[in-house]
């Protein structure tokens, strides 16, 4: 069969984020566009991977917490469509020690919060314990819950995006590995082992390999990339961690640890946040940190016991940092037709509108939602001076 060359629009990297523009652009112009990924679909190597991630509305910075709403009209919209819902609601707590670096960042959340008119609740160590008995803090603790977090499935929701886009006509060539892009005025060349594409717009919703291929364009951006890893632990008191009877939550002591309920797997799950080494997609492997997986569990042994239990497994993935953990959604500035994401490490919630705005990018021009915080020219990515801080 001979490979259409041509599209209005190619959208690079069909991960989270990638494969959900592939669907908004597939509804308005069906076999118009082309998605290309460089593994085979569904793949572990980079951050659309995996049973779960948070989905919240409580946020600390205001910019994300007046989109987080739409991210879950975003993640409907797809369940709707496919009948497959990739989001379950299992009400989140956040938990600072009150003498960590953290404490302040408390009532930062409950000010997005309040601003955007999302309820949450105030909770003391007493009222943590008495709620959900598992918790047992050994520090004073300030504590916000709140009812409509939960998790989305990655593997649900990429899945999904790839199945609709192409009930809309959409073509979708993975194991194939760009190796060039050449930006033009009106038109983009993307080379690959297979020949080359062009394209009108172009979309990059690459992860780790999103630096790379900016690069190679002469836009490059400063993103870091680490080596994250999850923990799955097979505890034996099941019962009181399944959903409805334990919480998603967010620990922010010395480190951001969080955690999640029984799903997917008859285990418990929790991480470290943003503390893995930096790698780059070449150089990253798929060997756990002894380290940190002791420092883990030496955490939730003591604050959360009955959450631990024999290791099931510890998996990894890798987070494309920037220097403020902020999103880029943006057009690279010298090269208007090209539309970038990245999601700095916890934009899967996102995904779905992001990839709704990646859309309306390469077709309109503008998007209806606010991205002016997200953008390229802002000064964390401009400034090398600007201090790295990956805390959230």
């Amino acid at each position: 069969m001979t490979l259409r060359t041509h599209y209005p629009t190619i959208v690079l990297g069909c991960g989270g984020a990638g494969s959900a523009a592939l669907y908004w652009l597939a509804r308005r112009v069906g076999s118009e566009v082309l998605g290309i990924e460089q593994f085979p679909l569904f793949h572990g190597n980079g951050g659309s991977q995996d049973h779960s991630r948070i989905i919240r509305l409580a946020y600390h910075d205001a910019r994300y917490a007046r989109l987080a709403p739409h991210a879950y009209e975003a993640w409907a919209v797809l369940a709707d469509e496919s009948g497959v819902n990739p989001v379950r609601l299992t009400g989140g707590v956040i938990i600072a020690g009150k003498e960590s670096a953290y404490a302040p960042l408390v009532e930062e959340y409950a000010a997005a919060m309040d601003a955007e008119g999302v309820q949450y609740e105030r909770l003391n160590a007493d009222e943590l314990r008495y709620r959900f008995p598992q918790f047992t803090p050994q520090e004073e603790i300030s504590v916000l819950y709140q009812a409509r977090t939960g998790l989305v499935n990655p593997n649900y929701g990429t899945a999904s995006h790839i199945a609709l886009a192409r009930l809309y006509g959409a073509t979708v060539l993975d194991r194939l590995p760009v190796l060039d892009i050449i930006p033009g005025t009106g038109e983009v060349t993307v080379v690959t082992a297979e020949g080359n594409f062009t394209c009108a717009n172009l979309v990059v919703a690459a992860g780790a390999w999103t630096a790379e291929l900016t690069a190679r364009m002469g836009a490059p951006l400063p993103i870091t990339t680490t080596q994250e890893q999850v923990t799955y632990y097979a505890t034996p008191h099941t019962r009181e961690f399944i959903i409805g009877r334990f919480p998603i939550f967010e620990w922010k002591h010395d480190e951001n640890i969080f955690g999640f309920p029984l799903y997917n797997e008859v285990a418990t799950k929790a991480a470290i946040d943003a503390s893995g080494p930096v790698v780059t997609p070449a150089t990253r492997t798929f060997t756990p940190d002894a380290t940190r997986e002791a420092r883990l569990y030496d955490f939730l042994a003591r604050r959360i016991p009955r959450f631990v239990g024999p290791t099931l497994y510890t998996k990894t993935s890798l987070y494309a940092l920037t220097p403020d953990r902020g999103f880029v959604l943006d057009a690279l500035p010298q090269h208007p037709n090209i539309f970038v994401f990245v999601g700095a490490g916890h934009g899967y919630k996102f995904a779905g509108l992001a990839g709704r705005i990646l859309s309306e990018l390469a077709l309109d021009g503008v998007t209806q939602y606010d991205i002016e915080a997200f953008s390229i020219h802002r000064p964390a990515l401009q400034d090398t001076s600007v201090a790295h801080n990956y805390r959230i």
